[in-house]
């Protein structure tokens, strides 16, 4: 049962990793934002990264929440 976890959290870490590079391919890479002239280019590029950024964050927080629910769980066993 110990093996079957790990790998349930080893399959879930590798769906986040896909979902979370689709998103930004998919959602945040052709996002643009015109009307600042020459600032324009920084600022798209800063709320990229931004977004990237929240997104590893969310990402790493559930990972973790993950890892502790399955460990607590072969503790108790």
């Amino acid at each position: 049962m110990k093996e079957i976890q790990i790998f349930l959290f080893i399959f879930v870490m590798w769906i986040l990793i896909i979902v979370g590079g689709g998103l930004l391919v998919s959602i945040v890479a052709p996002m643009t934002i015109n009307g600042y002239g020459k600032l324009g280019s920084i600022l798209d590029s800063g709320v990229k990264a931004l977004i990237a950024m929240i997104l590893v964050v969310v990402w790493i927080f559930t990972l973790s929440k993950i890892k502790n629910w399955i460990f607590h769980k072969q503790i108790k066993n």
